[in-house]
């Protein structure tokens, strides 16, 4: 008993192949608005994955249970101070464990020495600081040391990596010299960029003897850096302004650094959705070149079209030869912006010293989203090629 020829899937993998290798560089432009659609989401899906990685690294590193204390405005509107005996206050609170403050000098600028003129003091502001901020903090030195109980007396001075910068200082020692107000110190520390106060990057650090007795403070600290349970960190966070000043708590902003972080984060990813939309645009465009591809190549192939019908094949192998063609061109696009995506989101992410997180479930979607692609862009011209019958496609060539 005779019957209707079959094509396995290797045979139409193998035809559907041929088709796409006869015409090697429609196939590869064709592909490549695919693959670009792929590629800027898989990059932009990476890229974020590796940015909230970085950032939960970060937060694991530094801590979220640090909060800060800032003046608020007083009843009358004008600006409140902290009381000078914040630091002992707040170690009062259970479950506080460090507190470190720093306090602007007012009226006091920084200067590289005195030759440069009074206006320009580059946004740089001094502070007088406890000697135990870097631990509170968890921040770092680049450079020299910290100040201690000796040299806090003397005027010695740290500055802050983006201080150290505008002064041209990248490494402290005893002929170092920077001007405060009118008093010459000594550079001995030059800190890392203080990821949980990045206010303080532009500062200068002094200890607390020496500007009582050289640079006038008034003994106000101006923030407040407190340490606490991250357990019970809601009722601590309650419980600070009250303890600082019973009479008017509502003078004391209590505030969190690590969500300053957070919220860089959630403004991120709302920008990604933005990129995401633009990669879903670049891949339906990218589609649209393989249905445009599908039909030319119907067009062009209508005798060969003719040629295997007259020979026996039937509208179902017509239709899959073409479908299997427009679906392996949407998979190989598809393959290729994967691979592409990945390598951007592993070198974005090594340039800003991230550790990199590939998105496996987003690539295996848009793999797949490819393929279904491929499915709807060359279904159309499949059906249309099947539709033609041997004589008439015989008769166009």
């Amino acid at each position: 008993m005779s019957g209707r020829p079959r094509l396995s899937a290797g045979d139409l993998l193998r035809v559907g192949g041929s088709g796409l290798r006869a015409r090697p560089a429609r196939m590869v432009l064709s592909a490549l608005g695919i693959a670009i659609g792929i590629a800027a989401m898989v990059a932009v899906v990476g890229i974020s994955a590796s940015s909230r990685a970085s950032l939960q690294e970060q937060l694991g590193r530094l801590g979220t249970n640090l909060l800060s204390l800032a003046p608020g405005n007083s009843l009358f509107g004008g600006e409140a101070v902290l009381p000078p005996n914040a630091g002992p206050k707040l170690r009062r609170v259970a479950g506080v464990h460090q507190v470190a403050s720093v306090g602007a000098l007012k009226d006091l600028s920084v200067y590289r020495s005195d030759k440069i003129p009074k206006g320009e003091s580059g946004g740089i502001t001094a502070y007088t600081t406890d000697l135990v901020l870097l631990t509170t903090l968890k921040a770092d030195l680049a450079a020299g040391a910290w100040l201690n109980a000796a040299t806090a007396r003397y005027p010695t001075v740290v500055l802050g990596s983006t201080t150290a910068r505008r002064l041209g200082i990248t490494r402290p020692g005893p002929h170092v010299q920077v001007l405060i107000g009118d008093v010459h110190h000594t550079v001995t520390g030059v800190l890392a960029p203080i990821a949980l106060a990045p206010e303080l990057d532009a500062a200068a650090f002094v200890g607390i003897g020496n500007a009582r007795t050289r640079l006038r403070f008034d003994g106000h600290p101006t923030t407040a850096y407190v340490r606490a349970d991250e357990q019970r960190l809601a009722q601590i966070r309650e419980l600070l302004a009250p303890t600082l000043n019973p009479e008017n708590p509502n003078e004391v902003k209590v505030l969190r650094p690590s969500d300053a972080l957070t919220a860089k984060q959630a403004a991120d990813q709302a920008f990604t959705g933005l990129l995401l939309g633009l990669g879903a645009v670049a891949l339906l465009v990218g589609g649209v070149g393989v249905a445009n591809t599908m039909i030319i190549s119907v067009l062009e192939r209508r005798g060969e079209i003719g040629l295997r019908r007259a020979l026996g094949a039937t509208r179902g192998q017509i239709r899959s030869q073409f479908l299997v063609e427009a679906i392996v061109l949407s998979a190989l696009g598809g393959v290729a912006g994967a691979a592409l995506g990945c390598m951007v989101t592993a070198g974005y992410a090594l340039s800003q010293g991230w550790q990199t997180a590939l998105p496996l479930p987003a690539i295996a979607a848009g793999v797949a989203a490819t393929v279904a692609m491929g499915v709807i862009a060359g279904l159309w011209p499949a059906v249309r090629a099947a539709r033609l019958a041997p004589t008439q496609a015989l008769s166009i060539t």
